[in-house]
């Protein structure tokens, strides 16, 4: 039920809502694309904001067992080059894919696709996962086990690190992990995350 001249919230998908707003009229509906409940710019967390504009590529980050296993999404990430690659990720200490982490060491980092962004959305908390994230699965797709953790299987590009650091960063874990493993195949069609949302990116040959 909603009450006329409030607004609500309707999401055909998880990253794309409308905001619609009702007159005491029932033919009167106005839509709008902006969310009712942000703060003004002014008020919103400068720092968030920047950081929301940087993007990035959206990664998995996949660890554990069948048994026990965990997972998160991750677009906080640099990739360090040297006589071993390292990874550098932002991971929330209070996920339950540290606590995986403490107990294994290792994890699998995968490149997300745009037809990865329903899961991508699981893996991050932000819809509703019956079952488990790990059953949030697409027909034809499934999980592989691996020495570092459970692997996406329709993933093209992906590495298998182990945690060497983990410091605690503002509000987040700056883990390092060294890069054991590595698997590079077709851009595809990246999935980047850029001020809140999910956004095609342009991709060219090579590297």
């Amino acid at each position: 039920m909603t009450l006329p001249g409030l607004p609500y919230l309707v999401c055909p998908a998880p990253s794309a809502c409308l905001t619609i707003t009702t007159s005491s009229s029932v033919d009167l509906v106005t839509i709008h694309r902006e969310n009712p409940f942000l703060e003004p710019p002014g008020d919103r967390d400068p720092v968030r904001r920047l950081r929301g504009r940087l993007g990035g590529q959206v990664t998995l980050w996949t660890s554990g067992t069948p048994d026990d296993r965990a997972g998160l999404t991750v677009s906080s990430l640099m990739i360090a080059a040297g006589e071993q690659g390292r990874v550098l990720g932002l991971i929330d200490p209070d996920s339950d894919l540290m606590d995986t982490l403490a107990t294994t060491d290792l994890a699998v980092v995968s490149l997300l696709h745009y037809r990865h962004h329903n899961l991508a959305d699981v893996f991050a908390g932000q819809v509703p996962a019956p079952g488990g994230q790990f059953k949030q699965l697409s027909q034809g797709v499934s999980w592989a086990e691996t020495s570092w953790g459970p692997l996406l299987s329709d993933v093209t590009t992906w590495v298998g690190v182990r945690v060497e650091s983990v410091v605690e960063t503002g509000w987040s874990s700056l883990v390092t992990a060294t890069i054991e493993h590595a698997e590079i195949g077709d851009d595809g069609e990246p999935l980047v995350h850029r001020r809140g949302r999910y956004q095609h990116a342009s991709t060219s040959s090579g590297g």
